[in-house]
């Protein structure tokens, strides 16, 4: 290198280095004049109000006296009540104390709890989490993924549901042409299926998914959720047969309780097993990875720890080298939650969704080209409305009870 060339060279990089400066110097000032309070400042929680709210969530506020409120949504589908209840009896613990020391909290309501884990306590674990990240973004006034070191994209992929009542077809097309490029479905079937199924139903299946495949083209993934509701032995027979219309994974092809059996299907088939919705924390993700029994792991943002314990997770997963695809059936504050975490990870794949917050937030998310835009809205980055959620306060929802049609026997759905 000519000494011209060098002295040019270095006069760059120190320009750039000085416009690095300016940025991040301005970036500070921005944040400053976000912020409500000061690092410095005392803030206490002062409350903890939960909210039924339909067609099947819970949200969660969690006041302060700063005046700043951190949402979250503290569900298992089918128990909000009972969740409700667990969130009141965690409420004393959290009542005067600094909302900003997060992980403190989840350690403490998490080990002193004694009997640790499980769906109710992990999912009003899960909430609260949310909800502390959520005021803690918002006191610094900046998204919850800058804390984390992010942003590790500027964009988010999510998928849609597939419709799977009128026309598949017109379904499909009206979600394409909303923006969505990837869709999960379940394997069609004419009843519940049976431990060993005949090969007739297993065709139709397989049919069902190639007529989604020719609609939709290559260009589109189409993940399918067994939903654990089908024996080993007909998973293997279903994978078989789907294996040709290149499925974007197979989700829960079995129950979640046995690793080693869905470890077993895993190694039958070249196409990415999914799962996650049902394992609780680090330690039931531990299994999965140790026996490889997934590649895509989907944890539940409102079931699995929140985001403090889905980023273990995630960091667990990238080890193994599997994929972290969030799993959602829920509101648009789980689907916030989850775009902090997809923000700030680097193995993340994709995020399902089943409300853009229509109706429910201040500002609903756009879908573009199949992504969400990176939200830059301090904290979780939603804001609910109060007015649109006030005809939708309060609800009954209860898992459906599924039984054989030949012979009255419960069966998964």
């Amino acid at each position: 290198m000519s000494n011209f060339s060098r002295r040019n060279w270095i006069a760059g990089a120190a320009a750039a280095g000085t416009a690095l400066f300016q940025v991040e110097e301005g970036h500070a000032a921005q944040i400053g004049r976000n912020a409500p309070i000061s690092p410095k400042d005392k803030i206490k929680i002062t409350k903890l109000e939960t909210i039924l709210v339909k067609p099947r969530w819970l949200f969660l506020k969690v006041h302060t006296d700063a005046g700043i409120v951190g949402l979250g949504e503290p569900v298992t589908e089918g128990r909000a009540l009972t969740c409700a209840t667990a969130i009141k009896e965690i409420e004393p613990y959290l009542i005067g104390k600094d909302p900003r020391a997060v992980v403190h909290h989840w350690q403490a309501i998490y080990r002193h709890a004694f009997y640790r884990g499980g769906p109710i306590l992990t999912s009003a674990l899960s909430g609260i989490d949310q909800a502390l990240w959520d005021i803690k973004g918002k006191a610094f006034g900046v998204p919850v993924y800058e804390l984390f070191g992010g942003p590790t994209r500027n964009k988010i992929r999510v998928y849609a549901h597939a419709q799977r009542t009128g026309s598949l077809e017109q379904g499909l097309r009206d979600a394409m042409a909303k923006g969505f490029t990837a869709f999960k479905t379940g394997p069609a079937k004419r009843r519940p299926a049976r431990y060993v199924e005949s090969p007739a139903e297993v065709k139709y299946a397989a049919e069902r998914f190639a007529e989604m495949r020719r609609i939709v083209g290559d260009n589109v993934d189409i993940g399918i959720d067994f939903h654990g509701a089908v024996s080993p032995a007909h998973a293997k027979m279903l994978i078989k047969a789907l294996e040709p219309y290149n499925p974007m994974f197979i989700e829960e092809p079995c129950q979640a309780q046995n690793h080693d059996v869905m470890a077993e299907i895993a190694r039958g088939t070249h196409l990415p097993i999914a799962t996650g919705e049902r394992v609780f924390t680090k330690w039931g993700f531990r299994e999965v990875l140790e026996k490889k029994a997934a590649t895509i792991l989907q944890p539940d943002m409102c079931h699995a720890g929140g985001i403090t314990e889905v980023r273990l997770i995630a960091g667990m997963a990238e080890a193994y080298y599997a994929s972290i695809a969030p799993h959602n059936p829920l509101g648009p504050i789980s689907l916030a939650a989850g775009m902090q975490l997809a923000a700030s990870i680097p193995n993340f794949l994709i995020q399902e969704q089943v409300s853009l917050g229509e109706g429910y937030v201040k500002k609903p998310f756009t879908v573009k080209e199949g992504y969400l835009e990176l939200p830059t809205g301090p904290g979780l980055g939603v804001e609910l409305d109060d007015n649109l959620m006030a005809d939708k306060i309060g609800h009954d929802w209860r898992n459906q009870e599924s039984y054989d049609a030949d012979d009255g026997s419960v069966v998964d759905w």
